[in-house]
């Protein structure tokens, strides 16, 4: 990798698209196939997220993590409906209103949480507030969980289920964000069903690309009865490939022997290295657990601006009131290697 590849933290999407990927990608060219997902890969990739999910599901492969979110969104949400999500989850955060977009005009519901994490308490609460606006207010319809959070936290599983039978009881669908699920399953040390369908989630937004591939994701129905007419909602958004299988080709590489597994768990490893590293400096302060592979850090402005000028690459986030210094993210990826971590904290 270059050097500027060595020095950059900002994104697990500045990773290159791993080999195996490439390799799939050269593979899917070898020849004509039929378009529109009736290719061989796509039909084996749906066999292959059964097998490792171990259930009955539909899959439908799209490009991005917001596409994902804001279809699978829109297929458990009307118009008039609402969304209840953390504060600081991607779909309410970093989606320029994408999933308001796709549903017609459902209204998103933030909660407050003081790691990523919605509580029960805070879902019961919340369900309890909207339903007493009757009329006047966006009836939820769906519970949305970020797996793994924005602040790098992970959800337990009786966590996940606790969430999922509070929101089943007031007849809301439970849909996951797993842009980062393979660290997210890491990080538990289970399988992809326990995290998922067993814990009661309906809907599953699959993550690839901030895992190995080049621009791949998957919405994974396990409650198939709300895909009705679901490719057709792919279709109108104008996410439906005409040479799907090259989707398909590159989410197949990552679930080839568990790679994708295998890829969070070393992202999950040098986060680990990088969060022990920054412990042991003076006056470094991590305000969140680090259980998956971002890492937030408070440094005084002088060392964040070194770093800068060292040619590290980060990104600075909003400083809660009354902390002194600057709070950074510091994000790993399937392809950081010892040496980087390393290089980073020995530039501290």
């Amino acid at each position: 990798m270059s050097e500027a590849i060595r020095k950059n933290f900002a994104s697990d999407n500045t990773a290159p698209a791993c080999p195996e990927v490439m390799a799939a990608l050269i593979g899917a060219n070898g020849g004509p196939a039929a378009s529109y997902g009736e290719d061989d890969e796509t039909a084996r990739l749906e066999v292959r997220f059964r097998e490792i999910f171990g259930t009955d599901l539909l899959c439908f492969p799209v490009t991005t993590g917001t596409a994902a979110n804001a279809l699978a969104l829109s297929a458990l949400v009307p118009p008039y409906g609402a969304v209840l999500c953390d504060q600081s989850a991607h779909i309410a955060c970093d989606e320029a209103g994408a999933p308001e977009f796709f549903t017609h005009g459902a209204k998103l519901l933030p909660l407050p949480s003081a790691d990523g994490r919605i509580t029960p308490d805070a879902l019961r609460e919340a369900i309890a507030a909207n339903r007493e606006g009757g009329v006047h207010a966006s009836p939820a319809r769906a519970v949305s969980l970020t797996q793994t959070t924005e602040w790098g936290t992970v959800y337990p599983i009786a966590q996940v289920a606790a969430l999922a039978a509070i929101a089943h009881e007031a007849g809301l669908a439970v849909h996951m964000d797993g842009a980062r699920f393979a660290n997210a399953v890491a990080h538990l040390g289970c399988t992809a069903a326990e995290a998922s369908w067993h814990a009661g989630i309906d809907v599953l937004s699959f993550g690839g690309t901030k895992n190995g591939a080049m621009a791949a994701e998957a919405v994974l129905f396990f409650d198939t009865a709300r895909a009705e007419d679901f490719l057709r909602r792919v279709k109108r958004g104008g996410h439906l490939w005409s040479k799907q299988r090259f989707l398909s080709a590159q989410l197949l590489a990552l679930l080839e022997a568990d790679l994708w597994l295998r890829h969070g768990r070393q992202a999950n490893a040098m986060a680990q290295r990088l969060a022990h590293g920054l412990r042991r400096l003076p006056g470094a302060i991590l305000p969140f657990p680090v259980e998956s592979n971002e890492v937030f850090v408070v440094l005084p402005e002088a060392v964040v601006s070194r770093l800068e000028t060292s040619g590290f690459v980060f990104h600075r986030w909003t400083t809660p009131p009354g902390v002194n210094g600057v709070l950074i993210r510091l994000v790993t990826h399937y392809a950081t290697e010892q040496a980087d971590v390393d290089g980073f904290l020995g530039a501290l």
